[in-house]
């Protein structure tokens, strides 16, 4: 059974970095796209970023140039490494895979962890 855990949120003022991790297991490593997606309170989930089992990346428009996500294949860990936080980028923060869709259907990922709370205050 595939399981995302992830940790590295907190509370930065605007401006502020964060990077967040995410330890999956349960599956091999390969052939699954894996991403962030967000939810903030009163607000639809959205996709935030997203490595493909192709190689291609996706990130919303919202953080292209603010954020970057990256892997390491060998401890099976993805990151997100997002700089000059914005209020905006308060919320919710969950891993998610999925073994079938393109890195650009993130938000529709099967898989998902329990989440880690962003909040950045101006």
């Amino acid at each position: 059974e595939v399981q995302l855990v992830e940790s590295g949120g907190g509370s930065v003022q605007a401006g502020g970095s964060l990077r967040l991790s995410c330890a999956a297991s349960g599956y091999a490593y390969g052939g699954y796209s894996l991403g962030w997606i967000r939810q903030a309170p009163g607000k639809e989930r959205e996709g935030v970023a997203a490595i493909g089992d192709e190689g291609t990346t996706y990130y919303a428009e919202a953080v292209k140039g603010r954020f970057t996500i990256s892997e390491d294949n060998v401890e099976k860990i993805l990151y997100l490494e997002m700089n000059d936080l914005k209020p905006e980028d308060t919320a919710m923060y969950y891993c998610a895979a999925d073994k079938w869709r393109l890195a650009k259907e993130v938000v529709k990922f099967s898989y998902r962890g329990q989440g880690t709370q962003v909040t950045v205050s101006s």
